[in-house]
């Protein structure tokens, strides 16, 4: 038993080789006893415990941390821990956190904390912050520091220039493994760890690269450009950062040179930093999908409302739409009572049939596995799925609603309007998302409110107009 399994404000002896049982319970969550002792801690000031319990934590552990504990003591936890506070762990919190916790701090501190991260980190952190804060902590950096994070904030955000590391080594060609290999003991402002060492040209543009494993197998009097391989797939810095991730994926790669418009070297993007990139793109395509933007569970009852109101208006006029339809064919509906019990049916499995299709299509286009050369195959075969589908489940639920209102016909028109909506609901869960993306909109963000419109009216219009006219009610 350690001294995290008794309910005492008493120091743990965490180092660096801590693990995750110590701070975390069995479904991930920090555990509560833990979080007691150092709410106990900061609120007796105990700097002792603080430093040897939480200032020594993993920087995704310390994050895990202050997203678990109450606003007001995560300000008083980074104002005691002052310059034994790691700055890397506001890279794994919610960016509202991380606004609230930067804003709390002083200029100097951040300045102070940002210059022992690397790039990526620091500008991480220094993209959100007002302007006025960015300059002025710029201000108080070493002027090669301040050069780099300026060039990397220029580019684009979701951008690779955004993601990239500024620190990298890169060596001319005509170098040896020996002169290398020196150069790398010596030299104090190269990375703490890297894979690639990239080969350039006096005017630093990017010729080649060549790997440790590579490097450390050859003798020292063999010269770089011998061994050297070509930079097959160098990332241009404006290039979108999902892009970019989809090179890693399709290349195996750990690291990339990241290269400005004249093929200059201007940063490296590391594998750790794609990893957060797809979780990223992966996390907004879903909310996207349910209409919910980019908003986070730290986010404000009032900003979360403000998010979500545009597409639930959207939505609003769609469905006033599909009331509209239902309105159509009122006096069909006071004649046969058994229609707006069945209705829900037919909008609902075309809607979730839609939604199916729906996914699976952004899904595609997000990773460019769909395109014009497999577009019209693709099409056809969701076409044919929801014709399947509609038959196989529109001939059941019709069976199931004649013997239920003793009427074979009510059967026959569901069943007939399940097959008519469910194909229905298969075109346009694939050919919304491919027209708006042809168009520039985002298929993620506004797919979805498009497609249940055309399910619905559809359902609607095909179960009641073949009943109406069945019926011969007019």
């Amino acid at each position: 038993m350690t001294d995290l399994d008794e309910n005492r404000h008493e120091p743990v002896d965490v180092n660096s080789s801590t693990k995750a049982s110590d701070i975390y319970s069995e479904d991930g969550s920090i555990r509560s006893d833990f979080l007691t002792m150092v709410g106990a801690a900061i609120a007796d000031r105990d700097l002792l415990f603080l430093r040897k319990n939480v200032a020594r934590l993993h920087e995704s552990e310390l994050g895990d941390l202050i997203e678990s504990i109450l606003p007001e003591q995560r300000h008083s936890l980074v104002r005691l821990l002052g310059d034994d506070f790691d700055m890397t762990a506001l890279t794994e919190v919610d960016e509202a956190i991380r606004l609230d916790i930067v804003e709390q701090m002083p200029n100097e501190q951040i300045a102070a904390g940002i210059g022992e991260l690397d790039s990526d980190d620091a500008v991480y952190i220094l993209e959100d912050l007002d302007h006025e804060d960015r300059e002025e902590i710029l201000a108080k950096l070493p002027f090669t520091e301040r050069v780099r994070l300026r060039r990397a904030l220029d580019y684009p955000e979701s951008s690779a220039g955004r993601r990239m590391q500024t620190e990298f080594v890169a060596v001319p060609p005509f170098w040896t493994v020996g002169q290398t290999i020196d150069y790398m003991r010596e030299e104090e402002e190269l990375p703490e760890s890297f894979t690639q060492i990239f080969v350039i040209d006096p005017t630093f543009k990017l010729v080649g690269a060549l790997d440790l494993d590579k490097l450390l197998r050859s003798k020292r009097q063999v010269k770089i450009e011998t061994i050297m391989h070509d930079t097959n797939h160098p990332i241009p810095a404006e290039m979108d950062q999902e892009e970019a991730a989809q090179l890693f994926e399709q290349y195996d790669l750990l690291s990339a040179a990241v290269v400005d418009e004249n093929g200059r070297l201007v940063g490296v993007l590391t594998i750790d930093d794609v990893v957060d990139v797809i979780q990223e793109e992966a996390e907004e395509d879903l909310l996207r999908l349910g209409g919910v933007g980019d908003e986070e569970l730290s986010d404000s009852v009032s900003s979360t409302s403000r998010s979500r109101m545009p597409w639930l208006a959207v939505n609003l006029l769609t469905a006033s739409l599909a009331a509209s339809v239902i309105g159509l064919f009122d006096a069909t509906i006071e004649q046969i009572v058994a229609l707006a019990i069945l209705m829900p049916i037919v909008a609902g499995m075309g809607g979730n049939a839609g939604s199916q299709t729906m996914t699976v299509t952004v899904r595609a286009l997000a990773t460019k596995n769909l395109d014009i050369h497999n577009a019209r195959r693709i099409i056809g075969r969701e076409a044919g799925v929801g014709i399947l589908n509609g038959l196989l489940f529109g001939c059941t639920i019709g069976v199931i609603a004649g013997a239920w209102f003793h009427d074979g016909t009510i059967g026959g028109i569901l069943a007939t309007a399940m097959i008519i909506n469910m194909f229905a609901a298969a075109l346009a869960g694939i050919l919304i998302p491919i027209v708006l993306d042809r168009f520039g909109a985002d298929p993620a963000v506004s797919s979805a409110v498009f497609v249940t419109a055309v399910t619905d009216i559809v359902g609607f219009f095909s179960f009641l107009g073949l009943a109406t006219w069945w019926y011969g009610i007019w």
